[in-house]
């Protein structure tokens, strides 16, 4: 009599195929065999991590080979190389993020760090904190504000020369010399230093004010360089997915083409275009060199863009690291340095999160 229960037989479907566990068993043995590796040169979790990726893709590789054959192993070492290229990119960004929020957690943490500027803190009180274990004293108020300040303006100088740029190259300029030129030219400033950039403002206004002028409004027109490229580009590459059959219908119902722009165009890629400005303020936004050559450092807070110096999340950052208030005891400046450097992250991923909103909120609508 047959036995009533038997082993499962593997079909032509499932023969020479790797088990579902062999990917774990892999993972295991690469995390033994690299933590044994990684104690012979001196353990530590980044060695830990390298050798364990190479022993587990060896493993993982060879055992697929020696069942499923060379095609499907070479097929899972490309993917191991694949998911591994990624990790190693993943890497800086997780070890920057995680290394500013646990430094920057402390200056975040102290009272008056956003409400209070550094006008009147001297290195008598960094001592007194380094020594007594006091507050830190004095905060990011007017870098806060100066960076609000002088980016608002970069803003308002940028986006209508950049929107209108855009306009003419795609609805006017017909692949004319004129336009070849301009696209020519706005690739060249994509690609320019920033410091360049702040040279430049800053000869201009010494030309016409004279040597020497430091102001918040020549630090935003230094950035306003930097930002029109982006916002042109953005903008002209949103204008020129507008179906045709959009203008077409306006001209046949004798809508003048200043009109059909205004009214038809630009609202229908008004999310693409938004989202191209904000990404453009966030490129600028950590922007140091062409706020230190053309706005130099203030300790106190200024809102007068137009006069005196200014400072900024990015310049104070520098000083703060490059010069501390007391060079004999640099903790507490290294400490106001690292809150602002969350402060300036927390400020950039604010606008990125802003750019898919309004990217989302002004879609057009569409319907079935």
């Amino acid at each position: 009599m047959a036995s009533i229960t038997s082993a499962p037989r593997r079909s032509a479907l499932t023969r020479n195929r790797l088990p579902r566990y062999a990917i774990w068993v892999a993972v295991v043995v690469g995390l033994v065999l690299g933590a044994a590796l990684s104690t012979l040169v001196g353990f530590n979790p980044f060695g830990w991590g390298v050798f364990a990726a190479i022993v587990f893709t060896v493993v993982y590789v060879a055992w697929s080979g020696a069942i499923e054959g060379s095609r499907k192993a070479k097929d899972k070492l490309a993917t191991c190389l694949v998911v591994g290229a990624f990790l190693v990119a993943l890497l800086p960004l997780i070890s920057v993020i995680w290394t500013v929020l646990v430094e920057g957690a402390k200056g975040l943490a102290t009272p008056g760090f956003l409400t209070t500027s550094m006008n009147g803190v001297s290195g008598i009180q960094d001592n007194e904190s380094a020594n007594n274990g006091t507050k830190v004293l004095g905060g990011i108020y007017h870098s806060l504000l100066g960076t609000l300040i002088i980016t608002l303006w970069a803003t308002i100088i940028s986006v209508p020369i950049g929107l209108l740029t855009s306009v003419y190259l795609v609805e006017y300029g017909n692949g004319n010399r004129l336009s070849r030129g301009i696209t020519f030219f706005v690739d060249v400033m994509t690609g320019i230093p920033s410091i360049v950039a702040g040279l430049f403002a800053a000869a201009l206004f010494a030309t016409i004010f004279g040597p020497g002028t430091k102001t918040g409004f020549v630090a935003a027109v230094a950035l306003s360089v930097l930002m029109i490229p982006v916002v042109v580009r953005s903008s002209e590459e949103m204008l020129r997915i507008v179906p045709n059959e959009l203008r077409e219908a306006s001209y046949a119902l004798g809508v003048r083409k200043w009109r059909t722009i205004l009214k038809v165009v630009i609202p229908t890629a008004i999310s693409g275009i938004a989202s191209g400005v904000t990404l453009a303020i966030a490129r600028v936004i950590g922007e140091t060199a062409p706020i230190l050559v053309t706005a130099g450092f203030a300790t106190k807070i200024n809102t007068n863009a137009f006069a005196d110096w200014m400072s900024s999340l990015p310049t104070f950052i520098y000083t703060q690291i490059l010069n501390p208030t007391s060079p004999s005891n640099p903790d507490p400046s290294l400490q106001r340095a690292w809150g602002a450097a969350l402060v300036l992250i927390i400020c950039v991923m604010i606008l990125n999160l802003v750019a898919r909103l309004v990217a989302r909120f002004f879609a057009p609508k569409t319907g079935r």
